[in-house]
């Protein structure tokens, strides 16, 4: 009999910030694989025989990694077991749940998706700052900087939306933030 995966997202690393249908789902798994941007303190909440798998992939490594969880998804449920894959933020938000869905499908597994909190609102919302306001900001967009291809085209196209009284959130840029900063502050076309 083939088992089951919950794709949980675990929120933006404050463990009171899980769902309450996720922190249930943790709960029944007898499996746990997690990323490595989770809050060790939700692992504790795992069943005490859980078997608990790290996958956390480094940055810019996580080809090879990817293909390793999605067979290891697959396996574990082929031997009809409950699996919690336990990934940081929202998992159909940058974080491969789409991809991992996918694999599942093909395979004939059964999964369930129960989404997370992302830092995308969560993070400028714990230290005072609205995406949006009704006299400031009408729209906001959200880019990451760790893109497959390399540079992107969305530079020009954020400085703009932000001159025309937009929010920006830049996710993963730590690393190219003089990059981006430079981008951004583009010549008005």
């Amino acid at each position: 009999m083939t088992g089951v995966v919950y794709i949980v997202g675990a929120g933006p690393g404050d463990p009171e910030l899980m769902t309450v249908k996720g922190l249930q789902r943790l709960r029944d798994s007898e499996v746990v694989i997690h990323d490595r941007l989770i809050s060790g303190r939700l692992l504790d909440e795992a069943r005490p025989d859980a078997e608990i798998i790290d996958v956390g992939k480094q940055p810019g490594r996580s080809h090879a990694i990817q293909d390793w969880i999605n067979s290891l998804l697959v396996s574990k449920a082929n031997e009809g077991r409950r699996i919690c894959r336990l990934k940081g933020g929202d998992p159909f938000i940058f974080g491969r749940g789409a991809e991992e869905v996918q694999i599942l499908a093909q395979a004939g597994i059964r999964f369930e998706v129960i989404p997370g909190v992302s830092c995308i609102s969560a993070v400028p919302a714990s230290v005072g700052i609205p995406l949006t306001h009704r006299d400031h900001a009408h729209m906001f967009m959200v880019v990451t900087a760790c893109q497959a291809s390399g540079d992107s085209e969305d530079w020009p196209v954020a400085a703009s939306m932000v001159r025309r009284g937009g929010t920006l959130v830049v996710l993963m840029g730590l690393a190219r933030a003089g990059a981006i900063a430079s981008a951004l502050l583009l010549p008005r076309l």
